[in-house]
């Protein structure tokens, strides 16, 4: 008996339809994409390729003089000051929030709904307004000076306010929530009878957690670092109200230039060459995670 052949799909038919609406469903994705994503992308490279006019112009010539000006030692130690400041930022965060997330996946459900929980309240409030509350903590005489004197382990004011210390830790206080919700996830999905078994072969506790429970959470610390380390490049405002004038990011040069200089161009410069350093760091990390290499690091 012959198999009877399919016949051809009429236009009509459930399935066309059904394919049109997903087309229709996900068309306002992409025009959005297109439009406020893409678009600026596009306009700010184009512009970064043109030359100042005036006060506040633009001369649609090409010209390379913006990217010749990052090259000049003043705007290199910028970036090397920025990316200096994110490495140590993302150590710390990592020291802070990889035992937290760790440990916090291992409490039971009810407590790690409770930690969690007062983790995500602070972000309930605006970042200024948590900001603002470590220059009442950092500045002289204030919370940590008071407590510190107090106690005698200081004699006069620490001065902590404005200075690279002041900056650091504010980065990390911000920071510091994604890893922990990056390992937490991460240590969650652990099968914790690995760890038992290499404990009953014969492995010490940091044995077993350096061949077992690091190596299997390593995807979510490298996740926690991409989320630290990418956004500290450019948190200017963190820089502004904790440092003043004298700690200096690449997201603070990008909005002088902005707004007080008012040179678009130069500026535009500056926001691609950071996107290209964040892109290829983005790009390491899906070549570590997709080629399997993240699990031969350990």
């Amino acid at each position: 008996m012959r198999a009877a052949k399919a016949k051809p799909r009429r236009p009509g038919a459930p399935g066309s339809f059904s394919r049109r609406a997903g087309l229709f469903a996900v068309l306002p994705l992409y025009l959005f994409t297109l439009a406020f994503v893409a678009g600026p992308l596009v306009y700010m490279v184009g512009l970064s390729f043109m030359r100042r006019s005036g006060a506040w112009g633009v001369s649609a010539v090409f010209s390379l003089r913006s990217y010749a000006r990052i090259l000049e030692p003043i705007y290199l130690e910028t970036f090397f000051q920025s990316i200096r400041l994110a490495l140590f930022s993302t150590v710390l965060v990592v020291l802070i929030g990889y035992p937290f997330g760790y440990f916090m996946a291992k409490l039971r459900p009810r407590w790690r709904n409770r930690t969690m929980m007062l983790l995500i309240i602070p972000f309930w409030t605006s970042a200024l307004m948590r900001i603002y509350g470590w220059m009442i903590m950092f500045r002289a005489n204030g919370v940590l000076d008071s407590a510190l004197l107090a106690l005698g382990i200081i004699k006069s004011p620490l001065k902590l306010l404005y200075s690279y210390s002041a900056v650091l830790s504010g980065m990390v206080y911000a920071l510091v929530p994604f890893m922990i919700y990056s390992v937490q996830t991460s240590a969650e999905k652990l099968d914790w009878s690995l760890v038992e078994a290499a404990r009953d072969l014969g492995a010490s506790p940091i044995q077993a957690f350096l061949t077992v429970s690091l190596p299997l959470t390593m995807p979510g610390l490298f996740s926690g670092v991409v989320l630290t380390f990418i956004p500290s490049m450019g948190i200017f405002f963190l820089a502004d109200i904790l440092g003043g004038n004298k700690i200096v990011l690449v997201g603070n040069l990008i909005q002088e230039q902005l707004m007080k200089a008012h040179d678009w161009p130069f500026a535009a410069a500056l926001s691609v060459v950071l996107m290209i350093m964040t892109s290829i760091f983005l790009y390491l990390y899906r070549r570590l995670t997709r080629s399997g290499e993240l699990e031969g690091l350990v």
